[in-house]
């Protein structure tokens, strides 16, 4: 079998923007969580390849035949305690159907692999807590949970009578 008939795991080109902002969509639906931006693909390409350096890497999952099914994305962070920077995975999807059958560990992969060309020492990442199936294959991969929660404090805009 040649590699056109294998699923493969590969960077993210600017023709993806449209296909990552609609899984981008998908995965906020699946996380229970609301909609993405409606301009998330300018936004993506700012961040992903519009800079000498880029602010975050994407890797995208494709199947034969070229359908993008699934997309992993990752930036360089810092840890305070190790004082040392870390790869953070802000997402992972695979679309329905396309779960259990390899791809998701190709993506594990593409993003250690990038923590390694960087550096890095470790990756860090958080899954929902009712998400049983994702935790289930990252302890597969080997990674440890660690109990902590998420907070979100919106910054709103200073008014200019403040």
């Amino acid at each position: 079998m040649n590699d056109d008939q294998q699923p493969r795991v590969r960077p993210a080109h600017p023709s993806d923007l449209p296909r990552l902002a609609e899984l981008a969509a998908e995965h906020a639906a699946y996380e229970k969580a609301a909609p993405p931006a409606p301009d998330l693909a300018e936004r993506l390409a700012a961040v992903l390849f519009g800079q000498e350096r880029p602010r975050a890497r994407c890797f995208v999952a494709e199947i034969p035949g070229g359908e993008v099914v699934g997309y992993a994305t990752c930036a360089p962070e810092f840890s305070t305690w190790q004082a040392r920077e870390f790869l953070h995975l802000d997402c992972l999807f695979l679309r329905d159907g396309h779960r259990g059958l390899g791809l998701g560990a190709l993506l594990v992969d593409a993003v250690t692999a990038e923590a390694r060309e960087l550096g890095m020492a470790h990756v860090q990442w958080q899954t929902p807590v009712w998400n049983e199936g994702a935790r289930r294959f990252y302890e597969r991969m080997g990674a440890r949970s660690s109990e902590k929660l998420r907070f979100v404090l919106p910054v709103t805009p200073q008014r200019a009578s403040d």
